[in-house]
């Protein structure tokens, strides 16, 4: 799941789109269109899986804290739809990238521009959905850190990755600029800390240690 997520969020990216450079852009993309789409419906697995992940960890936590765990799962659903719609700017490119007869009255520099329209249309998507990607964070944090059975310090990078999110997301939208501030480079490594280190843990270590009995299978 986390190489699915570094291929989607990070290699294609960086393999096809100059932020810069519509031209090049739109070139790059023409010439790689099985990456682009490669990338797409790896997003689409990841909102899947992510779909099917809050479930799991319901199961896990909910004799922590029935309350907390339903907030959680709440609140990581809510993300997915989003997720989804957003997708739709990314189909949008690739109608227009594989060149749709309607589009035949527009010269290269408007199909360009176009483009880089629709993906940065889709970055703001997933600027909004980054908000639920934080807030699930601070009841799974919460149920990580009383759990008893479960690293108290990945529960506080949870809690924190939520706080990071919220501020990344708002500061985003108030601040034009603040991705040129080095706090944004990190502002959300908290999260990242904890969820990777969560998986790991229950991977690694499971919940033999679980205090509240064993998760029910059926």
């Amino acid at each position: 799941m986390f190489l699915l997520v570094c291929f989607v969020f990070l290699y294609v990216p960086s393999q096809l789109i100059v932020r810069e450079d519509p031209a090049l852009t739109f070139h790059n993309i023409s010439s790689s269109v099985q990456l682009f789409r490669l990338g797409i419906a790896g997003s689409m697995l990841c909102y899947i899986a992510f779909t099917l992940l809050p479930l799991v960890l319901y199961r896990l936590l909910k004799d922590v804290n029935g309350t907390y765990a339903k907030l959680m799962v709440i609140l990581a659903l809510i993300s997915v739809p989003i997720s989804f719609i957003n997708l739709q700017n990314k189909f949008s490119v690739l109608t227009i990238i594989e060149g749709a007869g309607y589009l035949k009255t527009l010269n290269a520099e408007q199909l360009q521009s176009q483009v880089m329209f629709l993906l940065n249309t889709y970055n703001k998507g997933i600027l909004i959905v980054q908000i639920f990607w934080g807030l699930w964070l601070f009841p799974f944090g919460y149920l990580v850190y009383t759990s008893g059975f479960l690293p108290k310090i990945l529960g506080v990078c949870l809690m924190l990755g939520c706080l990071g999110y919220v501020i990344n997301v708002f500061s985003r939208t108030v601040v034009p600029d603040f991705s040129d501030y080095t706090i944004a480079d990190y502002i959300t490594l908290p999260a990242s800390i904890g969820e990777i280190g969560i998986c790991l843990w229950l991977l690694v270590m499971g919940v033999k240690n679980k205090k509240t009995g064993p998760v029910p299978i059926d």
